[in-house]
């Protein structure tokens, strides 16, 4: 939804992207016995069922009782930390302040660019009888064996749009009435885009830097 930045109780400014978490309706809840693993299906933003396809929307009514509306977006999460049903309603709840997450998104295109923008080339000199060659890569190929450019040679091409994962961003503020997420840093996509929020792979629910459970270490001796 953005970016902004907010100040601590220190009043030390931090850079935040918000990130609307929520509703997000449980549609199915699979089991090992019925399909063979556990995941959890949820749907977000609502849509209109006119705009559905028949399959999809009675796969929505299947599961979610009570006259359930489309959804525009469905994804399945696998190892799902919470117990949840079809029909429940979750939100920026899941994650408190102090969680680290991972955010996964598509990044923005760029389109067509040159060696230089596209891998960081430095490009040819502008003076001493250089001319043409002030953002090309130099030569690409060989006089002898093999003869041809080798494979993986870094040439222009397509930059951006690709999936992308920001690991171990921090959850500064949860605000439950907008449900809505004010992250530390950036997340990969342009504002508007859909993301996955998910817990952090290498920091779980609990995890703290070295010098904080240090400290926390000589609190706790200096008590007893």
């Amino acid at each position: 939804m953005g970016q902004t930045r907010v100040y601590d109780a220190k009043g030390i400014i931090t850079p935040v992207t918000i990130v609307l978490a929520g509703p997000n309706r449980v549609l199915q809840c699979k089991t090992d016995e019925s399909d063979g693993y556990k995941a959890v299906q949820l749907g977000f933003n609502d849509q209109k069922d006119q705009r559905m396809t028949k399959p999809l929307l009675g796969h929505i009514r299947k599961f979610s009782p009570g006259g359930a509306v489309g959804v525009k977006r469905i994804r399945e999460f696998r190892n799902f930390s919470k117990e949840v049903k079809p029909g429940d309603v979750l939100g920026a709840t899941l994650f408190a302040p102090g969680d680290y997450i991972d955010a996964i998104g598509v990044t923005k295109g760029r389109g067509f660019e040159g060696v230089v923008a596209r891998h960081s080339f430095a490009g040819g000199d502008s003076t001493h009888g250089a001319k043409g060659w002030h953002r090309r890569s130099g030569a690409i190929g060989q006089r002898l064996f093999p003869g041809t450019v080798m494979r993986g040679m870094k040439m222009p091409g397509h930059l951006g749009q690709v999936r992308r994962t920001a690991q171990n961003l921090e959850v500064v503020q949860v605000r439950e009435t907008e449900n809505v997420l004010l992250i530390r840093g950036a997340i990969p996509g342009a504002n508007g885009d859909y993301v996955v929020i998910r817990e952090a792979k290498k920091r779980p629910k609990g995890w703290r830097p070295h010098a904080e459970r240090v400290e926390a270490k000589k609190a706790e001796t200096k008590k007893k």
